[in-house]
């Protein structure tokens, strides 16, 4: 069930955006100026139609140009999008012709291709499991099966169009092992994100999966 945020609240309310988009893009270029390497990635979320992702990066990219020439000077930047519901998926090919990167938002899209809500998952994911309907929390281990299928087929689709495009994947899926070697030697993602406590668990299966392949 798709609620008012990500882009649609974006849409809606684009002086959000704008706002945000203005912090990310003053913040970089203070950090430049003070030596810091900072590479931009904004990225566009809950996105489901190309259509959408155009309104939001053409909105991002003219705030960035106000403060370029408030400024004087510019930074690098790149808009990408969340791949979180399985229609973005579907139509990956046409969202790569204009996103910069693509990163897999694996819990949600977990959450959309299964209809489960990650709210009620304790109420039957135990019983699923002792009845073998399931072999793993989707939401803990990536579900290579269902999911997993379609993070390959964005992928295909995505590099169809832009060979080298960036892909990677955010959430908790980033710091299973298991998850992380699909993603790897499976899917062929760029990088893995999560968070800060998984970050060494992420690495040495990143490791791993490297000598496997």
């Amino acid at each position: 069930r798709r609620v008012l945020g990500g882009c649609c609240l974006g849409i809606t309310s684009p002086s959000i955006i704008e706002m945000q988009s203005r912090a990310i893009i003053e913040a970089a270029m203070n950090a430049i100026e003070a030596g810091v390497d900072a590479k931009v990635d904004i990225m566009v979320p809950l996105v489901g139609k190309v259509e959408e992702f155009q309104n939001q990066a053409a909105l991002i990219r003219t705030t960035a140009a106000k403060v370029f020439e408030e400024r004087g000077t510019s930074c690098d930047f790149k808009v990408g999008t969340m791949i979180e519901i399985p229609r973005a998926a579907l139509t990956a090919h046409k969202i790569a012709e204009e996103a910069d990167f693509f990163s897999f938002g694996s819990n949600d899209l977990t959450q959309m291709t299964f209809g489960y809500s990650r709210d009620d998952v304790g109420t039957f994911v135990p019983a699923y499991l002792g009845k073998s309907i399931l072999l793993d929390d989707p939401f803990v281990t990536l579900d290579t099966e269902g999911v997993g299928e379609l993070i390959k087929m964005t992928v295909a689709k995505g590099r169809a169009v832009k060979p080298s495009l960036k892909i990677g994947v955010c959430g908790e899926h980033g710091g299973d092992p298991r998850s992380v070697k699909f993603f790897k030697n499976d899917a062929g993602l760029t990088y893995v994100s999560c968070s800060p406590f998984r970050v060494p668990i992420a690495r040495l299966a990143g490791a791993q999966a490297s000598v496997e392949n």
